[in-house]
């Protein structure tokens, strides 16, 4: 009976000393849509969260814990998001990956700072994010008047003369991407056609591709997601137009090339240097394929930000997150996106745009850089 009461006392120890390093584990945050029309997007920022996280506890955790992590789905809608971000806040997560739609971010980044949650966005691109001087706030990727800056140059060197028309969704990221790439165009001397607005989740295009037909337009530069660029593309092919479609970082996913199938050979867009080729991703990007993932679009932007969250961290030996805030401003940080450097607002100092080409067999290529 003395034997198996101290098996059992061990047993009861063993347990306790489990749930106390439970207990201890740093929970953080990874937000996106991992539901709706954007959830594409949303896995992207799963898996890059997930591989991450779980290679930082391979590595010995940080400052001696284990991280865990929170996967939140905010379905790209606004006021979900704010409501998450309330969520996070509430159990005092002191970090999160998120958000990938700009609408989503930005109100987030409010219950954010006031419940002390450091946010670095993977993907959100609208310069109010950063622009609003919110202390908490910081991205990996570039900005719409980056990319629309690129976009213009390359429409304007690669379109003179051509009628160019502009469409945009009404969101915050779509309708600030295409008025950063119109802004640029004008002052390149260049004035478009056409300027229309579409609703997200539109499915019928009809009406604008007669308008494409009728003002003989060569190029139209979208600002909006894949999902309603890939329908547009298949609806004005079907009406004969051999119009090009050009559009930001949303159509950087193989659900776009789903949606149009071949018909999508030629279509353009603007996004970052391609992670997977870069030398410090080859390891993870192997691990990623030992998985059957592709870590395209924002999976390895995702591991970035936890890069530069637990680094930071590390530094500061601390996951307060003003403390670790200041760390990353003050800091140079190796990701596997390449090594980043934060200005005061929260924006990598150093990011070329490159324009892509989808060709015929659901594939892209890099066709320029810094719209050259």
């Amino acid at each position: 009976m003395k034997s198996l009461k101290l098996i059992g006392l061990a047993f009861g120890a063993s347990i306790a000393l489990s749930s106390a390093a439970f207990a201890q584990d740093v929970t953080v945050a990874v937000a996106g849509p991992m539901t709706g029309g954007e959830s594409a997007f949303g896995r992207q920022m799963k898996n890059g969260a997930e591989m991450a996280v779980a290679d930082i506890n391979a590595a010995g955790g940080l400052n001696g814990k284990k991280l865990a992590l929170s996967v939140e789905d905010d379905a790209c809608d606004p006021k979900q998001a704010r409501s998450i971000a309330e969520k996070i806040a509430g159990a005092k997560i002191p970090f999160v990956a998120g958000h990938y739609c700009s609408s989503s971010s930005i109100p987030a980044s409010e219950a954010y700072a006031d419940g002390n949650v450091l946010q670095i966005t993977p993907a959100s691109t609208n310069p109010k994010f950063t622009d609003s001087g919110l202390w908490n706030v910081a991205r990996v990727c570039g900005r719409d008047d980056q990319q629309g800056l690129v976009a213009a140059q390359y429409i304007a060197k690669n379109y003179k003369g051509k009628n160019i028309a502009i469409l945009n969704d009404k969101t915050t990221y779509g309708k600030g991407l295409a008025d950063e790439t119109k802004k640029a165009l004008n002052k390149a001397g260049v004035t478009e056609k056409m300027y229309e607005s579409y609703n997200k989740g539109d499915k019928d295009f009809n009406a604008i591709v007669s308008r494409l037909k009728r003002d003989n337009i060569d190029l139209v530069y979208v600002g909006g997601y894949h999902q309603e660029s890939g329908l547009l593309l298949r609806q004005m092919r079907d009406q004969g137009l051999k119009t090009v479609l050009m559009a930001g970082d949303a159509l950087a996913d193989k659900e776009y090339a789903s949606i149009t199938g071949p018909a999508g050979e030629g279509t353009l867009f603007t996004f970052g240097p391609d992670p997977r080729n870069k030398p410090t991703a080859k390891k993870i990007v192997e691990a990623f394929k030992a998985k059957n993932i592709d870590p395209e679009g924002y999976t390895l932007y995702t591991y970035a930000a936890m890069q530069v969250w637990s680094e930071a961290a590390k530094k500061a030996g601390t996951t307060d997150a003003k403390k670790v805030m200041a760390a990353i401003k003050a800091g140079k940080w190796d990701t596997v996106i390449g090594p980043i450097e934060y200005d005061a607002k929260g924006d990598i100092k150093q990011l070329d745009y490159v324009v892509y080409k989808w060709d015929a067999k659901g594939g892209y290529a890099a066709i320029s850089g810094n719209g050259t």
